[in-house]
């Protein structure tokens, strides 16, 4: 089995849990901090790569098929709740998202240094924000005066475009916008799932859970067509083939569960096999 997103590590010890004695499960994460969540379990290996390389690095580990694949999208909780680490618009800290400290592009250079039109289209195609343009403008502007350092800054900067009782809303797509750049977190998704059909074994499933609606599109096209983009070719009695069969309908949390991780209110879970 493979975790793609280790984090704080409940999902792996929940399937090492069910996991036979002869059974292997491997994690990729590329958080330093997730690192030291390292499980002491001889059937556990952790990879310190992205997982857009799964197939090279299960390759390297001389696995060529798995029976199960989780991937729990998105920034994890200690990675939110890291000040430092520039992910929330709770806390003030350095402009960064970076999941991988080691990644040369941060949220700094994407808010300083993109051109504003670069910067209308990642806050208008990944934060679906209608004042995209209007906001590049603001902050080239703003950094044009002295550099846009920290979360606070920015939104001191974008302070004009927060409706009262919306702020938190229209400050949440502002930084998801930047993080998905900083991270190319929907290219990543891409990549990876057009390796998960070669990789699954017969009946091997795929679990994906998502936060917001652009991983969440890109999955649900998937598991469909096999496509993020266009359709598939049909035959001359329409039909056409798919490389995963879905299993169920999407899953979404109960209002108990809600409640006792709030951060799990938008997630969706969805489920393939390979026929």
């Amino acid at each position: 089995y493979v975790d793609v997103t280790f984090g704080g590590g409940g999902h792996s010890k929940a399937i090492l849990n069910q996991l036979g004695q002869s059974g292997k499960l491997f994690a990729f994460d590329t958080d330093p901090d997730a690192l030291i969540n390292q499980i002491d379990d001889a059937r556990f290996v952790l990879i310190p790569e992205n997982f857009r390389y799964i197939k090279r690095f299960l390759r390297l580990h001389g696995i060529q098929q798995v029976d199960g694949i989780l991937a729990d999208l998105g920034v994890s909780s200690h990675q939110f709740d890291a000040a430092e680490r520039g992910f929330s618009t709770r806390f003030e800290g350095k402009l960064d998202m970076r999941m991988n400290p080691e990644s040369p592009l941060s949220a700094y250079e994407v808010v300083n240094q993109y051109e504003e039109s670069q910067l209308e289209t990642v806050l208008s195609e990944y934060g679906e924000l209608n004042q995209a343009k209007a906001m590049s403008r603001k902050i080239g502007i703003e950094r044009a005066l002295k550099p846009i350092e920290t979360t606070a800054d920015l939104k001191k900067v974008l302070q004009a475009f927060m409706p009262k009782g919306r702020e938190n809303k229209v400050l949440a797509q502002v930084f998801q916008a930047i993080r998905i750049e900083v991270n190319q977190e929907l290219e990543v998704l891409k990549d990876f799932l057009l390796q998960v059909p070669e990789l699954l074994a017969e009946e091997g499933r795929l679990s994906v859970i998502s936060y917001h609606s652009l991983e969440d599109r890109l999955v649900k096209r998937f598991i469909r067509n096999g496509m993020f983009s266009g359709e598939p070719e049909r035959d001359i009695y329409g039909n056409f083939e798919v490389p995963l069969h879905k299993v169920g309908n999407m899953i979404v949390p109960n209002a108990a569960e809600i409640k006792t991780n709030s951060r799990a209110r938008s997630a969706k879970l969805r489920i393939a096999k390979k026929p």
